[in-house]
């Protein structure tokens, strides 16, 4: 096992702390809600990876506890369905949002923050291959999604220092520039493979099944997806059925300033011609994680 995977299976829970948050009674209206059970504050520097799909480790999370996580947006209709989903449960989530997204849906992605979703970034434009550009489109892909949707929202503040490599297709160089950027990056623990284009009830399916086979974890979902948008009714019926428990998670100090994180510096490069945010229609192709 290398320093840097040590590192991480080292991590305990006085790395982590609890904040209160609203339950399911507290939700107006909807009584059986299933709500948000708490909200764990991390520091990126301490937390560097998260999720066993990649990784010897994860977030501590205690048995029945879940964070949704939704990838590539924002991309109405389907990302405003899954968070009328989300608002008439008070489930507070976790999304990582392209640049060239946010940047084409802006009122999508403010309603994101508005609604108490804790807003991390996926690239600019989602390269197919992200591990195969240069260290500058690289550095480019990084930096100028945060820009984007820093701009979006007015404020850079706004920004989780949360990243997810697009196509999870992280290297141990890709990994040195994100640390150097005072992000950390996120995996998963459960994937649902929504972005093979599966049905509404298969999505369903596959994260009961393997949830219930770990018995927590972050589930990595793609709110661009047609089915996904229409499965999270009956996903969150079954996990309330299950006795899950929904945890979201943010920075460490969040809401204030990013004094102590490194700025960041855009290169004056285009972004990879081969990205499938360079099509007119659909900024990022629909469901790579």
């Amino acid at each position: 096992m290398s320093a840097r995977h040590a590192a991480v299976v080292g991590l305990s829970i006085g790395l982590l702390a609890a904040v209160p948050h609203a339950h399911a009674a507290e939700c107006p209206g909807h009584p059986d809600a299933l709500g948000t059970s708490r909200v764990i504050e991390i520091d990126p520097a301490a937390v560097p990876m998260i999720g066993t799909m990649q990784y010897p480790s994860s977030l501590p999370l205690a048995d029945k506890e879940v964070v949704l996580t939704f990838d590539d947006g924002p991309l109405p209709p389907k990302t405003t369905h899954v968070l009328d989903v989300l608002a008439s449960e008070c489930i507070k989530a976790n999304y990582f949002i392209v640049g060239s997204m946010a940047k084409a849906y802006p009122d999508v992605l403010r309603r994101i923050q508005k609604e108490g979703h804790v807003i991390g970034t996926h690239s600019q434009s989602h390269p197919h291959y992200f591990d195969h550009q240069s260290v500058a489109q690289m550095e480019y892909q990084i930096d100028q999604g945060i820009e984007s949707v820093a701009e979006v929202l007015g404020d850079r503040n706004a920004v989780a220092p949360f990243f997810r490599i697009p196509g999870l297709r992280g290297t141990t160089e890709i990994e040195r520039i994100i640390f150097s950027r005072g992000l950390n990056i996120w995996s998963a623990d459960l994937p649902v493979d929504d972005w093979k284009h599966i049905s509404p009830n298969e999505i369903v399916h596959r994260a009961m099944r393997r949830l219930d086979a770990k018995g927590k974890g972050v589930i990595l979902l793609h709110d661009i997806q047609k089915s996904t948008a229409a499965a999270m009714p009956e996903l969150i019926r079954r996990l309330k059925a299950g006795g899950y428990r929904i945890v979201q998670v943010v920075p460490k100090g969040a809401g204030e300033p990013m004094a102590m994180r490194p700025t960041l510096h855009a290169h004056a490069l285009a972004p990879d011609e081969t990205s499938s945010a360079a099509r007119a229609q659909s900024p990022v192709e629909p469901g790579r994680p």
